[in-house]
C-alpha cells in the first residue's frame, strides 16, 4: 500500500482479516453452488421450488449473521466482526434478489397482474415484498461514499435492518404450514439478537 510514494507495512492483523474475509466470501457462495449442483445434476427435486426455498433460507441466515456481528464484537472485544458485517448484509441482499427473481421469473413468468393479486391475497408474499423493498436502499447505500453523504442519517436508515429481519422471519413463518420447528428457531435467534441490543441500551440509560 502506498501513499505519496511512502510504503506502509501491512500488519499481521490486516493480513488475517483479508484472509478471513476471502474465506467468508467463499463460504457465502457455497450454498448457491450447492443449489446449482443439485439442480444441474438432475436430482429428483422441483428446480423452481428448491431454488426458491434455498435462496429464501440463506437470505434469512445471512440477515441473522449480519445482526450477530455487533453482539459478537461486544462479547469478543474484537473489531473484526464489524468489518465483516457489510459483506454479510450484501450477501443477504444478493440471495434475497435471487429469491425475488426466481419468484417473478421462473414461478410467475412476469405475470404482473397475478403477482399483484398474490401480494394482496397472501400475507407471506406481502411481507416478503416489503422486506426486499426495505433491503434495497440498505444495499444501495452500503458504500463509504454514501456513509459520508448521509452522515448521521446513514445510521438511521440502516436501522431498517431490524424490521427487515422481522419481516423475513414472518415471511418464512407464514410460508410453512406444518412443521414450524425451523421458523421457531429463526424467530428465537432474532429475538435473542434484538433482545441483547435492548438490554445493552437499557444498561446505558
Amino acid at each position: 500500500m502506498t501513499t505519496l510514494g511512502m510504503k506502509f507495512p501491512v500488519s499481521v492483523a490486516d493480513r488475517r482479516l483479508a484472509v478471513g474475509k476471502a474465506l467468508l466470501f467463499i463460504a457465502c457462495l457455497l450454498p448457491l453452488a450447492r443449489a446449482a449442483w443439485i439442480v444441474l445434476s438432475g436430482e429428483a427435486v422441483n428446480p423452481v421450488e428448491f431454488i426458491t426455498r434455498s435462496t429464501g433460507t440463506w437470505t434469512l441466515v445471512w440477515l441473522l449473521a449480519t445482526l450477530a456481528m455487533t453482539p459478537l464484537r461486544r462479547l469478543s472485544g474484537q473489531g473484526w466482526p464489524l468489518k465483516c458485517r457489510r459483506m454479510l448484509g450484501l450477501f443477504a441482499f444478493f440471495y434475497a434478489s435471487l429469491h425475488f427473481t426466481t419468484y417473478v421469473w421462473l414461478d410467475q413468468f412476469f405475470d404482473w397482474q397475478h403477482i399483484v393479486k398474490d401480494i394482496a391475497k397472501r400475507p407471506f408474499i406481502t411481507v416478503g415484498f416489503a422486506a426486499i423493498a426495505l433491503m434495497t436502499p440498505l444495499a444501495l447505500t452500503s458504500t463509504q461514499g454514501w456513509m459520508r453523504r448521509l452522515k448521521r442519517n446513514w445510521g438511521k436508515l440502516h436501522r431498517l435492518v431490524y424490521p427487515v429481519a422481522m419481516l423475513a422471519v414472518a415471511h418464512y413463518w407464514w410460508l410453512v404450514k406444518k412443521d414450524l420447528t425451523q421458523p421457531l428457531l429463526y424467530a428465537a435467534a432474532l429475538a435473542l439478537l434484538l433482545g441483547a441490543r435492548l438490554w445493552w441500551r437499557a444498561r446505558k440509560s
